[in-house]
């Protein structure tokens, strides 16, 4: 083994660096060459990232970057090699000596075989890094193609100019209506603009629309495309001007971001299902950990795997064992794999949870210790739920909650139901009851809003619509005819008999604040109609019960006309109240 090492070719090329005083220069230029290149990539990188065109062109602008430091690097060593070939660095005595010698290669072709070694390192480091980016790119597109898909699926963007979704599809109704709507009733409506308008937007029980898009003019992707463009180049415009809800100019090029690339802002637009960006509305380092949240896919694992695909195949050149490189690296992996065995697990138990979106940030959701809290970071060691009622966070290992059965309040639901409980006394007519609270259903659908002015309860036809406003959007996302407001008698209480009142708000936060509305809806109608609310306690009477009944009876044409209004939430009932269109 020893001889093997004495007659290795790189003894006679450390003789000629150290006598050879043009070599030496060579490679200390070499160096600094590599040096220099490096801290000019970094500047060029950072002057890059300040740039809006890093914004608006990500994955161009990512492909410059990772490709500058290998092409200057390439021509720097080409240069040497040049250099050296042209100037017969070698034609020494010593390598006159080394050449003749019991070797494989001359000193000449150790070197330019060293050299020609890193050319393919800097190039295989390339196509490694290159070849996400692109990949990256083929994705985006493919999900801007997903995202122009939902457009037409939703019939636009609420933040669309100029109605552009009727600018460029035409609605074509069926030749028969849908089997739940009369025939007579449908031809209708296809007279009239108003009745085409409602047939457009139908859907029927199942959750499907009736009719057809055409397309009415040419390149419509191209001009969706164009106008989501404009869209982002506000959204950016915005932020580095200072006009946006931050109230400050948001800065390019800096740790951590404070403004979505157009890749980034395309992907929080499908999460908040396609509502607009607002600028300036996530406090700086969002934009950034956005990024870093993005599921790691195998894409990540391609630059190491083809970099040791290069490595592997060097060594293989230079004639290296891999037999028994191949034996140590697979017993190194296996004691760093048991080491790290509950880490992986973990990782991998991440990457479900972020690519199947079994939860994302933001769901409520709960645990199997009946553990009720909002996801609030997702990591690939640990989980953060918080809970519902700011009391804890529980911080719970990633991998075991792949194996628990998690109940998510959020995903995949457009609605969930508000139930308010309320008892009335045995003397009022519980039909009465029954529409006064049907009253209180329709007020609260009409009333209950966010502080962005949205309805909280979802409707079949947003309310503004009707007043000759644009829709707040509450009702954008419901495929199902809901029967709602709902009242039904639930119990004969000791004191009362208790009603429920039923409505559908658009998310699990939403219900608390449409029950503590309408819980004050009924009792100012209840006092206004003369309807009691029992204690709850023994009531004992001392009044005359016929002079209490002339009091009910003096106050009921008010009650029969909500009753007559309202109905009692029956829709079987002769007695339905409001005819649904």
């Amino acid at each position: 083994m020893a001889e093997d090492i004495v007659n290795l070719p790189i003894q006679p090329l450390g003789e000629l660096l150290k006598n050879d005083i043009q070599l030496q220069i060579s490679l200390i230029f070499l160096i600094a060459g590599i040096i220099a290149i490096v801290l000019i990539n970094r500047k060029v990188s950072s002057i890059l990232d300040s740039k809006k065109f890093s914004y608006t062109r990500p994955f161009a602008t990512e492909f410059v970057k990772k490709i500058l430091l290998p092409l200057f690097a390439t021509a720097l060593i080409v240069s040497v090699s040049a250099y050296i070939q042209v100037f017969e660095l070698f034609d020494t005595q010593t390598a006159i000596d080394a050449a003749t010698a019991d070797t494989e290669l001359t000193p000449r072709e150790l070197f330019a075989k060293i050299l020609d070694t890193f050319v393919i390192l800097v190039i295989g480091y390339t196509i490694a890094h290159l070849i996400p980016i692109i990949l990256a790119n083929n994705e985006a597109k493919k999900m801007e193609k997903y995202d122009y898909q939902e457009w037409i699926h939703q019939r636009g963007f609420s933040d669309d100019k100029a109605n552009l979704f009727h600018q460029l599809f035409e609605w074509t109704p069926p030749k028969h209506g849908p089997s739940e709507m009369p025939e007579e009733e449908y031809q209708e409506k296809l007279k009239t603009v108003e009745g085409k308008k409602f047939l457009e937007n139908y859907y029927t029980s199942k959750g499907v629309p009736i009719g057809s898009f055409k397309q009415i003019k040419p390149k419509a992707f191209e001009i969706w495309k164009k106008s989501e463009r404009e869209k982002y180049a506000k959204y950016f415009d915005d932020c580095v001007s200072g006009n946006n809800e931050a109230g400050q100019v948001l800065r390019t090029g800096v740790f951590p971001k404070e403004i979505y690339t157009v890749s980034l802002w395309r992907e929080q637009k499908r999460i908040s299902n396609y509502e607009p960006i607002v600028p300036g509305a996530r406090p700086p380092g969002w934009a950034e950990r956005q990024g870093q949240d993005t599921p790691k896919s195998f894409k990540q694992m391609i630059p190491l795997i083809t970099f040791v695909g290069v490595l592997i195949g060097i060594a293989a050149w230079w004639e290296v064992d891999l037999v028994v490189v191949a034996t140590a690296s697979g017993g190194l992996a296996i004691g760093i794999g048991f080491a790290l065995q509950e880490t992986m697990q973990n990782y991998f138990a991440y990457l479900s949870i972020k690519k199947d979106k079994i939860f994302v940030e933001g769901d409520r959701v709960k645990l199997d210790n009946d553990y009720v809290g909002i996801v609030h970071t997702i990591t690939p060691r640990v989980t953060y739920i918080r809970h519902g009622l700011n009391e804890s966070i529980a911080i719970i290992p990633t991998r075991q909650l792949i194996a628990a059965t998690i109940v998510n309040y959020s995903k995949d639901t457009d609605f969930i139901p508000a139930i308010v409980d309320v008892g009335a006394s045995y003397l009022n007519d519980p039909e009465q009851v029954a529409s006064v609270l049907m009253k209180v259903g329709n007020r609260a659908m009409n009333e209950i809003t966010d502080v962005r002015g949205r309805h909280l309860i979802v409707q079949e036809k947003c309310p503004y619509r009707n007043q000759h406003q644009p829709s707040c959007g509450c009702d954008k996302n419901i495929l199902v005819d809901l029967d709602q407001p709902r009242v039904r008698v639930t119990n004969f209480n000791s004191s009362s008999i208790d009603f429920a009142v039923w409505v559908f708000v658009r998310d699990y936060g939403s219900q608390f604040k449409v029950k503590s509305d309408m819980r004050i809806m009924i009792i100012k109608e209840f006092k206004k109609h003369n309807i009691t609310i029992p204690w709850p306690i023994q009531t004992e009477y001392h009044s005359d019960i016929n002079q209490e009944q002339q009091e009910l009876d003096r106050t009921d044409p008010v009650r029969q006309k909500t009753l007559k209004e309202y109905g009692t939430g029956d829709l079987n009932s002769s007695d339905s109240g409001i005819s649904k269109p």
